[in-house]
């Protein structure tokens, strides 16, 4: 594609005066700049380490890459790791979770929220956490990181503030921060959580300088807000539109609905929009409704459990939230909530929706048309 493609080298600064970037070859060091008609700055995102002792041991692994994988496999493989430590419930830590368990490992996992998944409202969380235990985690809640104990130059026991927790591996699932210090370093805006400043047509507001990705603020569509969120699809999203509107079109990114979704084992997670606790900081009058029914038709044997919770805002109907937790097949009714949430729809929208219906798929009334119809009482 007649791109020419430069690994192995490190930007070291960005110049907006003079309009070129710095740049350290990391195999040779020689440092040389490199001019810009634009800039588009994709740094992405760094995975949190906390500043505590032994943090750095052998055998304490965040999760981020590929390579990061293929390190804690062959720890397990070539060391015997035997016992896990995950520090932190979220995403990357429930799923670490399963695969751990995969790989016959014993797992133990601390959060200090009530519940794992912190993007869950509590009530919600406590489906996942117990899922987690009843697949043979041992989880810790309400606890928090102290320390790594270290034997030789390598991770022995991860201490909290209630239990020293000994472990073969350990692994980082805290989350997430915006990769920005080059970025802010060189004038350009930051905003939430330390994270790129943009408009509508993601440019930074330094003269021919965009930015797209894992680095970059984000308006929440729901309140109107900025929010930080590191997901693949709101990344791939934005490099799409820098790319038009460097390339001379004219595209918009208009926000998120902070849809996402994972699974644990057999049980699908899935959400978007606002969490009930997020309603009296932005001044909501919200409802909620929250129901329990099946993944199909009840009278298939493999008609899973799902339980599903919608908050809708009082007087207007607006659907504000949802949450989903359950069997297989219940993460796919994270895309009618999205398209809902996108949409401004009402919850009487949404009970009206025309979904497609066969019993292998739902029942005559999907799980989310029971919710809302519940929640319009409310709301």
């Amino acid at each position: 594609m007649n791109i020419d493609a430069r690994v192995n080298q490190d930007v070291i600064q960005i110049d907006l005066s003079q309009r070129r970037v710095f740049i350290r070859d990391t195999e040779t060091h020689r440092q040389y700049a490199e001019p810009f008609d634009h800039l588009v700055v994709a740094t992405g995102a760094v995975p949190i380490r906390p500043p505590v002792d032994g943090i750095d041991a052998k055998g304490v692994y965040g999760v981020k890459y590929v390579e990061d994988g293929v390190a804690i496999r062959n720890a397990i493989e070539a060391d015997g790791a035997r016992r896990a430590v995950i520090v932190g419930g979220g995403y990357i830590g429930v799923e670490m979770a399963e695969a751990l368990l995969m790989q016959g490992l014993e797992v133990h996992m601390i959060d200090m929220l009530p519940e794992v998944m912190g993007t869950l409202d509590t009530d919600m969380g406590a489906l996942v956490s117990q899922a987690i235990r009843d697949a043979g985690v041992n989880l810790y809640l309400e606890e928090k990181l102290v320390a790594f104990e270290e034997d030789g130059g390598r991770v022995k026991a991860v201490v909290t503030d209630k239990h020293t927790l000994p472990c073969d591996i350990a692994i980082l699932g805290i989350g997430v921060r915006p990769n920005t210090k080059l970025a802010g370093d060189a004038g350009i805006r930051l905003g939430e959580k330390g994270a790129i400043k943009v408009n509508e047509w993601l440019e930074t507001g330094a003269e021919g300088v965009w930015a797209a990705g894992d680095c970059v603020e984000s308006i929440n569509l729901v309140s109107k807000k900025p929010m930080y969120i590191a997901l693949a699809t709101v990344a791939n999203k934005q490099g799409r539109i820098v790319g038009i509107n460097i390339g001379g079109g004219r595209a918009r990114f208009p926000g998120v609905v902070a849809a996402a979704v994972t699974r644990f084992m057999t049980t699908e997670i899935a959400r978007g929009g606002l969490m009930e606790r997020e309603m009296e900081g932005l001044g909501i009058e919200c409802g909620s409704a929250t129901i329990e029914s099946r993944v199909k038709s009840g009278y298939f044997p493999e008609a899973g459990k799902m339980t599903v919770k919608l908050l809708g805002e009082k007087g207007t109907g607006r659907l504000l939230g949802a949450q989903i937790v359950g069997g297989a097949g219940a993460g796919i009714r994270g895309h009618v909530i999205a398209t809902a949430l996108q949409a401004r729809m009402t919850v009487e929208d949404v009970v009206n929706l025309d979904l497609a219906y066969a019993p292998p798929f739902s029942g005559t009334w999907d799980a989310v048309h029971i919710a809302a119809r519940q929640l319009m009482k409310r709301v």
